[in-house]
């Protein structure tokens, strides 16, 4: 029985990418990104290290092309755009700074914030997404996804000076684009409505000019659903269709409350 499964996983996968080594790699490059850790105490040190993660993303893209050549030069080539990787997160960790009261200091939000953490895996998978590379943008989105609860499909287009406050529960799917100075909150879902697999490469998620807000919990449907500049989005909205500029939406809901004594007894029930 296990000798049949072997022939079909032989036949259906070729040369499958160790996850766990493009987790890792991800890990050390933030690290190197930021030094976290503290560990490059001059250019030389901070030097080899980059020598060091590019042969390590090498050794990941063989396991996916044997073209040398392309190897090389796409290695080259991502690592030629960290610089401006590097400039647009420091501006997205000065925004979460300035703009949420619970954050002390950039190293607090460098350690301990999972939406800057999810925007910095996006960025960098990014980058692999629009080389064409297939399955390690995806791992790497998705090792965030599993840390974080914070879902962003690499091939997302967003803008600079982007916030993510709490994170849980994020979606934002792969034919978004969201301007520069967005802010989301937790729950928000930023997704297709139903379409076909034929219509896959259609834009199939709605669009985020710059200046918006988007509270908890609102969920954002299609692809030809945008939501206007300087916009505010409030919590728990559904929205499929288009608002136009300085719009306030927001979903009003009736509360009452009443004294729970004249509730019927199987109201006052506790499991």
């Amino acid at each position: 029985m296990s000798y049949s499964i072997y022939i079909r996983n032989q036949e259906r996968i070729k040369s499958p990418i160790n996850k766990t080594q493009v987790e890792n790699w991800v890990d050390e490059l933030i690290n190197w990104l930021f030094d976290i850790n503290q560990e490059y105490h001059n250019y030389r040190f901070f030097q080899n290290k980059e020598k060091s993660l590019q042969l390590k993303l090498q050794d990941i893209l063989a396991t996916i092309t044997d073209d040398t050549n392309e190897i090389v030069v796409s290695s080259n080539y991502f690592f030629e755009s960290i610089e401006q990787i590097h400039y647009v997160l420091i501006n997205d960790l000065e925004t979460i700074v300035n703009f949420d009261p619970a954050a002390k200091s950039k190293e607090e939000v460098l350690i301990a914030y999972p939406g800057f953490f999810a925007i910095t895996a996006y960025r960098i998978a990014n980058v692999f997404w629009k080389l064409d590379i297939p399955i390690i943008p995806r791992v790497i989105t998705e090792y965030v996804h599993s840390k974080t609860g914070v879902d962003i499909h690499p091939g997302a287009e967003i803008g600079e000076n982007f916030f993510i406050d709490h994170g849980t529960g994020i979606v934002i799917g792969e034919t978004t684009k969201i301007g520069n100075n967005v802010k989301i909150y937790q729950g928000v879902t930023l997704g297709a409505l139903s379409v076909s697999k034929d219509n896959a490469s259609a834009k199939r998620h709605p669009t985020i000019e710059n200046n918006v807000t988007i509270y908890a919990n609102a969920t954002i449907l299609g692809g030809n659903t945008t939501i206007g500049k300087n916009s505010v989005v409030g919590g728990n909205v559904w929205l499929t269709h288009s608002i136009p500029e300085s719009s306030l939406v927001y979903h009003k809901s009736e509360i009452e409350i009443k004294n729970k004594s004249e509730f019927p007894e199987p109201l006052n029930y506790v499991i």
